[in-house]
């Protein structure tokens, strides 16, 4: 599936003509392939040159929103022909709603409000549409048409990620809002789909929905960096507990535990929780990292001062000694 143009740009479905200019220019400039020698630069900036002018013009923009990335086969006169049909049926209007996410984390549906796949006043809806979504929009027998599969994101904290469960989630569809409790397998990564049969487009006649897929996008944590299952976790040391090693308390988006500071731990050490990153239902959990960074006081008291005082004199550590060097105190 091809990713979504808004995705590619990195702007909201709201976004105006200037924030899309903006978008494509500065990711030109980062995948240009005479600007960086990174061997998917060129891919890169050929998907960012084509979302560009879709989006950028109105026309083709309006298209994408209502089909997304079946656009290109729907007729220049699809709204003109399927409009003229349907008012011959009594003005009823038949209409398609986009089916991949809104801004809102919306959905569309199908075809509605027509009696069925012929008709439209000798328009055939099979013929002008039946191949336009893969298999998925093709007839599945005589007057029916299987639903369009639809998309949506579903947002996470990575401490629901980690733990599992269920979780409701409201999205706004072509009948209003509707809510689905989704059960979310415990380690759940970030881009993972979450199928939810027959909640995707309605099909048309008798033809099955489709399906809805539900994209799971872990939210920014203020504590926790998650790559795939390892997670990583600052860890802050007072210098005595770098100096002297520690046990001490690491948080985890489990929980709570403990991790040994070797002695002599400078900043940027990384402690191994082997198994304490994100679990794996169907093999081994990840790992935690925990990075160490030394906390110095902002202030202190004349004891703490004298203390220091004595440490800087009595000592012949030289932090700005080269790697090799500070081996040796190490």
């Amino acid at each position: 599936m091809a990713r979504d143009f808004y995705d590619v740009l990195g702007v909201s479905r709201d976004a105006g003509a200037d924030e899309l200019q903006q978008a494509f220019r500065r990711l030109a400039r980062q995948n240009h392939p005479d600007v960086t020698k990174d061997p998917g630069a060129e891919e890169r900036f050929k998907e960012i040159n084509e979302a560009y002018s879709v989006l950028s013009d109105p026309e083709l923009r309006k298209r994408y929103d209502r089909f997304g990335e079946d656009f290109r086969r729907v007729p220049d006169d699809w709204e003109e022909r399927v409009g003229a049909g349907a008012g011959g049926r009594g003005g009823r209007r038949a209409t398609w709603t986009t089916g991949g996410t809104d801004g809102d984390g919306g959905f569309g549906g199908g075809f509605e409000g027509f009696d069925g796949v012929e008709g439209f006043d000798g328009i055939d809806l099979e013929d002008l549409l039946g191949g336009m979504f893969g298999g998925r929009g093709r007839g599945t027998g005589a007057g029916r048409t299987a639903g369009a599969d639809q998309e949506a994101q579903l947002p996470l904290t990575v401490e629901e990620a980690y733990r599992g469960g269920r979780k409701e989630i409201t999205l706004n569809g072509p009948e209003g809002p509707r809510t689905y409790t989704v059960t979310i397998p415990p380690g759940v990564t970030d881009g993972r789909r979450i199928r939810l049969a027959g909640e995707g487009g309605q099909g048309l006649g008798e033809g099955p929905a489709g399906d809805l897929y539900l994209v799971v996008r872990l939210r920014p944590h203020p504590r926790f960096r998650v790559e795939g299952r390892t997670i990583r976790v600052e860890l802050r040391l007072a210098p005595w507990e770098a100096a002297l090693g520690a046990t001490v308390p690491v948080a985890t988006p489990g929980g709570e535990t403990t991790v040994t500071v070797p002695p002599g731990s400078s900043s940027g050490r990384r402690l191994r929780l082997r198994g304490q990153g994100m679990p794996n239902p169907r093999g081994q959990p990840g790992d935690l990292f925990a990075e160490i960074r030394i906390m110095v006081p902002t202030r202190l008291d004349d004891r703490e001062r004298e203390l220091y005082a004595q440490l800087a004199a009595a000592s012949t550590f030289d932090p700005r000694r080269t790697t090799d060097d500070a081996k040796g105190r190490r």
